[in-house]
């Protein structure tokens, strides 16, 4: 899967850095001095290197821990995001990182301790009250845990840390290490969905709705509480009957009763990502004329996102009560 691994050079000799390259043992190892002269530079094609992307090792200084967008969370007062990686190894049609970032590759910083001191300050300012960490915002949580052992090494932290709780949000299977671990009450683990028809087309490399399923299962079998995430929601023909058969098949299989929350976000993008996106797929329908610009996001028109919300919603209450439901609006 990995071909080429850029080092920065001050990390050469982390521990974290040698053990992926030793996984990695067929890849050429490239040293740089800082990440962002492979990652930043322009004229970058990020569709050619999204067909092999590279992984880049770098050191993260400062901005380990930020705090979250107005309207992204899921109730609480004290919101934060953290990215261990940039990027993700899925190709989503609509992810707004290809938007975002000139470079397909993967950025990992290895320098966990300094996202663990971060996030401990954070709770120590939050006083003894409820505070929230996401992961998966610039990343997918957990797709690469097996490289990374990134969740592995944080959840002890918040095993210690009763009052903080995080969501690892992710499309991914790879949840072994959470089924050895002693499920964390403060630990949500938020699995996103769109229809099978939409995944199937626009979800490149995700597995399918169905094996996601089952890792949920497999999951809440041993205790974990578990999320689900319907954001973005893609507008389609025949939307309402592919959504109303998804949560069939979810409900179905989940115990509703134990689901720590739900989210539903439409499809939405900033003017400059849309921008950056359209130039990459230029004849793509997602990207039609359902959408206008509004306030500084293309999204879809008032008639068409008003209506899949409440429709959403609506069929949601057959399954879970509306406490748990929470709308986002922002990236």
């Amino acid at each position: 899967m990995i071909n080429t691994i850029y080092i920065e050079r001050e990390i050469a000799d982390h521990p974290r850095v040698r053990q992926i390259c030793e996984n990695f043992s067929d890849a050429v190892t490239i040293i740089c001095e800082r990440y962002g002269e492979v990652f930043n530079p322009k004229a970058q094609n990020f569709r050619l290197q999204k067909r092999r992307p590279a992984l880049i090792l770098a050191r993260k200084h400062g901005g380990t821990v930020l705090k979250t967008p107005e309207g992204y969370g899921i109730g609480g007062n004290h919101n934060y995001y953290f990215s261990h990686m940039l990027n993700c190894i899925y190709d989503c049609r609509y992810c707004f990182l290809q938007g975002m970032y000139r470079s397909a590759h993967y950025v990992l910083f290895v320098n966990y301790e300094d996202f663990e001191t971060a996030i401990v300050s954070k709770i120590s300012e939050a006083n003894g009250e409820t505070i929230w960490f996401f992961s998966g915002y610039d990343c997918d949580s957990l797709a690469l845990e097996p490289v990374t052992g990134f969740v592995d090494h944080m959840l002890p932290l918040f095993a210690r840390h009763p009052n903080a709780f995080i969501e690892l949000r992710t499309k991914s299977t790879q949840v072994r290490s959470l089924l050895r671990t002693k499920p964390l009450p403060n630990c949500v683990v938020a699995f996103s969905f769109t229809p099978k028809e939409i995944s199937a087309a626009l979800e490149n490399g995700v597995p399918s709705v169905e094996k996601r399923i089952d890792a949920m299962v497999r999951l809440q079998r041993r205790g974990w509480r578990l999320g689900l995430r319907f954001d973005p929601m893609i507008y389609h023909e025949h939307y309402q009957a592919h959504y109303r058969r998804l949560f069939a098949d979810l409900f179905q299989r989940l115990d509703s009763e134990s689901l720590h929350s739900v989210t539903l976000g439409t499809f939405r993008l900033p003017v400059p990502y849309h921008r950056n996106i359209l130039r990459l797929y230029p004849d793509e329908p997602l990207f039609a004329t359902t959408l206008e610009p509004s306030n500084g996001m293309v999204s879809y028109k008032p008639p068409i996102r008003d209506e899949m919300i409440a429709f959403c919603e609506e069929e949601l209450q057959r399954y879970v009560t509306p406490d748990i439901c929470f709308s986002c609006s922002t990236l």
